[in-house]
């Protein structure tokens, strides 16, 4: 591939994406939901549609390899991030307890559904892919929440500190938890076959990575954060060693056969849990991440569409799965809300803001089909149930509290 075609491919998706961003974010959507759409529109589904020789020369097979190298080390990067964000929010206290009930709850039931509609396996699934990997990514892909996006909602909002808010923050980060958990088994399922052999030797090897990086990587770097970077804030040096780390880790959960975004979200959690430093890496990691490399992995996973499913049959697919998508989340997050003595107008609220899955969907959904898990057709179904569910969080808001006759976003203190 030419660095010439290369430039030209950065410059038409950055464009692309950040005017679909600016576009959005107009109608009070989060910027990352248009440049997720940009994808699609970068795909073959619309350019390739219109303008298939265009689409040909532009995104050329023999190119794509490259980009796809770019847009694995921002995903990376990004999830490294994520890791090192995920915490229960300051001041939950109580509501600790309540959050596992949401988180789970609003995991649990969207799991069933979508094993429950796993039953159209011999249609959805790749040719050769075994019933319960396949189910089991289903249910996993749609139980995911957006803790990323949640938190932007939220902040736009000035709910972060809300009961509602904590409560969402902290839910969130426990469905995250136990989503990268169970779907690094899933994929090690489905890259061991049907063998069990080859299951358990991925499965012990995460184990092992696991413990070692809890249990000495993880003081190793609090030692040396406290004695080389005591205001939180790394040094250049300090900066190329968690770096370093990173990559290691995730060359390693790559060389188990998982993906490596497995082994940068461990190794973002290993990290201690400070505010400084976490914002010392956002303002020094995110910019190129979150605004150079993602809008490539989007433009990837637009290109990984498939028009398809937006045929007869198709379309009757995509409104079971926003179906099932939406009701797993909103009432599983509500009953969890409600077992907890919220009440319903707080509860219908959790729920809303649980089904919001953004960026954290398309980068689950895109290792599915990275695996061979989920062909084409349904990887584009996923994709724009990802993109509706979480434009519908914010007018779900706004619905719930012009009908409430308490603010929903009332202090914590209050």
């Amino acid at each position: 591939m030419s660095l010439t075609l290369l430039f030209l491919q950065l410059t038409v998706i950055l464009v692309t994406a950040r005017s679909c961003g600016l576009v959005l974010r107009a109608f009070g959507q989060p910027m990352v939901i248009g440049e997720m759409a940009a994808g699609i529109l970068l795909g073959p589904v619309v350019f390739g549609a219109l303008f298939p020789q265009w689409h040909q020369q532009l995104f050329p097979p023999a190119s794509l390899p490259g980009l796809s190298s770019l847009a694995t080390v921002g995903v990376v990067l990004f999830m490294f991030i994520v890791g090192a964000e995920l915490r229960a929010p300051s001041g939950m206290g109580a509501q600790f307890r309540a959050a596992g009930w949401v988180g789970v709850s609003s995991m649990v039931l969207p799991m069933v559904l979508g094993l429950a509609i796993a039953v159209l396996h011999p249609a959805l699934a790749p040719q050769g892919v075994e019933f319960w990997p396949f189910a089991l990514f289903l249910g996993v892909a749609l139980s995911i929440t957006a803790f990323p996006v949640l938190a932007r909602i939220l902040k736009d909002r000035n709910m972060t500190r809300t009961r509602i808010g904590q409560l969402s923050l902290g839910a969130a980060g426990v469905v995250d938890a136990l989503a990268w958990i169970l779907l690094a088994l899933v994929v090690a399922l489905a890259s061991a076959g049907a063998g069990l052999q080859g299951f358990m030797r991925i499965a012990i090897g995460l184990v092992v990575l696991v413990t070692v990086v809890f249990l000495a990587v993880k003081p190793l770097l609090a030692w040396l954060l406290r004695t080389h970077a005591p205001d939180g804030v790394p040094s250049p040096m300090m900066l190329a060693a968690l770096l370093i780390g990173m990559f290691v880790c995730a060359m390693l959960t790559e060389w188990l056969h998982l993906h490596a975004v497995f082994g940068a979200f461990l190794f973002g959690v290993a990290l201690p849990r400070d505010d400084r430093l976490l914002h010392a890496l956002t303002e020094r990691i995110e910019p190129l991440s979150i605004v150079v490399l993602m809008p490539i992995f989007f433009a990837l996973a637009g290109l990984g569409t498939s028009a398809g499913a937006f045929a007869s049959s198709g379309l009757g697919m995509l409104a079971l799965i926003l179906l099932v998508a939406s009701v797993g989340k909103i009432v599983g997050g509500a009953a969890g809300a409600r077992m907890c003595g919220y009440g319903w107008r707080e509860s219908l609220a959790t729920g809303s803001l649980m089904n919001s899955r953004g960026l954290m969907e398309l980068i689950v959904i895109k290792v599915g089909l990275d695996a061979g898990l989920i062909g084409p057709e349904l990887f584009t179904m996923l994709l724009v149930m990802a993109l509706v569910t979480t434009a519908a969080t914010g007018p779900l808001l706004t619905l719930i509290a012009r009908k409430s006759p308490k603010p929903i976003d009332r202090p914590t203190s209050a």
